[in-house]
Order: structure tokens, then sequence, then C-alpha cells
């Protein structure tokens, strides 16, 4: 009996850690805040379409549309990318007076899969997006150290559009040069000629912390050493990435840069009960507190809310497990007591956790 209750408890043991490293994968997938899935959907309400159904089919629950702080994972988010191009066969979201006909992507990879430098692919795919749009147009320039991927407006544009057309635009950009490098391509600033959306953090944390809103000029800036690196894919490669888009523009080219990206994946490597404190995470970084906490709050960030986020992405995505209950989920997260968990819950997403659960679990389901 005793060597029985011994395996018992190292199975036990075994499940945990699997399941807070499953925990832990979910949460490096990413989620995307509510508020792009409201910015996707204004061309099917502007269309009279039907939202909810699309909304059903990517597996995202429509009442989560009224929690102005819910969250979605980005492969539902990619989902619905997908079906409302398929509804409106436009994959600009119908932001521009010409249509992104379906295949327009893919045909764009096509054109440039052979390319043999980054920014010849670059050109190509430019070239391409000005044939298919009409009243964006961009312009990739090279100044010494340093390149620009620069968006116009069409000279007849009475007023800048919205900062979802742009933003797509651009990560669409991005998002396809770093694939074709074989990494991140670091952003060292991005303009928006549009005014500073409610979202704005979402927007930085996909591109840059130096993101501006209200300029003259829209864009972003790297180094120019990136223009020479190979293109490393083909077209075997490309039909992968293919299926996976725009979930890895989201996620997996975010700005991993940054002293919070940094945080946020030493944090990943160990459960919450063994994240540091401020001053040991200061030792860590081999910084002194003062200096730790200046360079967050340069990002716009502060430990505390690096934390809050990462608990936030992780509960959510163990709430999709309906064998949790709400105290597993809690402990998981890194909160001592379940009571403190419906607190910070209801603070992120304005509803506890069983409601949540209960809305998005006779549609969401796990990937």
């Amino acid at each position: 009996m005793p060597q029985t209750l011994k395996l018992a408890a190292r199975i036990g043991q075994c499940l945990q850690k699997t399941m807070n490293h499953r925990s832990l994968q979910q949460t490096e997938k990413g989620t995307i805040a509510i508020a792009f899935v409201r910015e996707a959907l204004a061309c099917i309400h502007a269309r009279g379409l039907d939202a909810d159904a699309l909304l059903h089919r990517a597996g995202i629950a429509p009442a989560l549309l009224h929690q102005p702080h819910a969250r979605v994972t980005s492969q539902h988010y990619g989902a619905l990318w997908h079906g409302i191009a398929q509804a409106i066969d436009d994959e600009f979201f119908g932001m521009d007076s010409h249509r992104m006909k379906v295949g327009s992507f893919t045909l764009m990879c096509h054109a440039l899969i052979h390319s043999p430098t980054l920014e010849r692919a670059l050109l190509r795919a430019i070239r391409f997006m000005r044939v298919v749009l009409d009243d964006l147009h961009g312009e990739l320039v090279r100044e010494g150290s340093t390149a620009r991927i620069v968006l116009h407006d069409s000279p007849h544009a009475a007023s800048p559009k919205r900062a979802f057309a742009y933003g797509t635009w651009l990560m669409m950009l991005h998002g396809l040069a770093c694939w074709l490098v074989g990494r991140r391509i670091p952003l060292e600033r991005a303009d928006f000629r549009c005014a500073e959306p409610d979202f704005s953090a979402e927007w930085r944390v996909l591109f840059s912390p130096e993101l501006h809103f209200d300029q003259a000029v829209c864009g972003i800036r790297f180094a120019s050493r990136y223009l020479d690196m190979p293109n490393l894919q083909n077209e075997a490669r490309m039909k992968a990435f293919l299926r996976e888009a725009p979930a890895n523009f989201l996620v997996k080219y975010r700005n991993s840069d940054g002293l919070t990206a940094r945080i946020r994946r030493r944090l990943r490597k160990s459960s919450p009960a063994n994240w540091p404190d401020m001053a040991a995470l200061a030792r860590q970084f081999h910084l002194s507190e003062a200096t730790l906490r200046r360079r967050l709050e340069a990002e716009g960030q502060s430990y505390r809310q690096i934390i809050a986020d990462l608990r936030k992405d992780m509960a959510i995505s163990l709430l999709a497990d309906p064998r949790l209950s709400i105290a597993d989920v809690a402990s998981q997260s890194g909160f001592a007591e379940t009571s403190a968990f419906y607190r910070a819950f209801r603070k992120w997403t304005g509803a506890c956790p069983g409601d949540y659960r209960g809305k998005v679990s006779g549609h969401q389901r796990l990937v």
C-alpha cells in the first residue's frame, strides 16, 4: 500500500507538471484583445452580414464583444480573419476602395518566394500591394544604416484611415519579412497618421514601444542590414507558413527584443509560485531596481502589469480546459486564494471566471 501511495503521488506530480507546461505553451501562443475582433468585424456590420455566425465558426462567443477587456487566442482570431475574408471576398476587410480578393496574399508570396534577398522580396511585395489596393501604397526607403517602409495614403484621401487599416497593411509586410529571414526584425519606430485609439498598447506589443500617432507620415523603421539578409524560405515552407497566417504574424513575430518581452520569456520558464519579486528580478538582469523600473516605464510597462498580463493569458487558456476547476485555474495562474483570482479576473474581463467559461464553452474550441 505505501508503494502504491508513493506511485500515485508521483503520477500526480507528473500530471501537475505536464498541465503547468501545457498552460505555459498555450500562453506562449498569446491572446488577442477583443478590440481587434470588433475592428475586424466592422466591415461585416457595415454590410449587414451575420457577424454572430462568423464568430461561432471561428470559435469565438459573440457575448465576448460586450466584455471590454476580453481576449481570444491568436488561432481563433486567425480563423475569424479567414472567415471575414471569405464572406466579403476581401483580405483587406473592406478598408480600401479596391478589394484585395481572396488568394491575393498567397499569390504575392508566390511572386516573391524566389527573391534572393529580403530587399528584393520587399520591393516585389510593395509593388504587388500597389497593384491590388488603390488607397494605400508603400515605399521602401534605404538611408545608410536605416530602412523604412513608408505607407502613403491616396492624395485624394480627405482624412487618415483608422489604425486597423494602417496596422493590417504594415503587419502583413513586416510579418512576411520576418518569416523570409527566419527571425523577428526589431522595429526602431512605427508611425500612424491617425489619432491614437483606445487600445494603442496592443499595437505597441505588435510593433514597437516607439509607436507614435497623429504623424505626418505612416510607416515603420528598422536597421537596413536586414535588407541584405538572404531569403531562407522556399515553396515547401511557404505552404506551412500560409496555413498558419495570420496567427503567426500576431504572435510569433511580436516585438520580442524589449525588456518587457525578455521578462515575460523568463517568467514563462517557471511556475508562477517561483516568480521573483522586483528586487530579485533586477539582480537577474544585473540592474538596480530603480533602473529596471525606469526602463520598464520607458516601454509603458511595470513589473506588476507584466505579471498581471501573463496571469491573465494563462487563466484564459486554462479556462478552456473543462477538466480544470476554477480553483485549479486559480492555483495554476499563481493565485494562493480563489477569491483573489475571482477579483482579478473580473477586473481583467468584466466577468467572473465561471460566467466567462460559460460564455465560451459552447463555442470556443481548444487549439
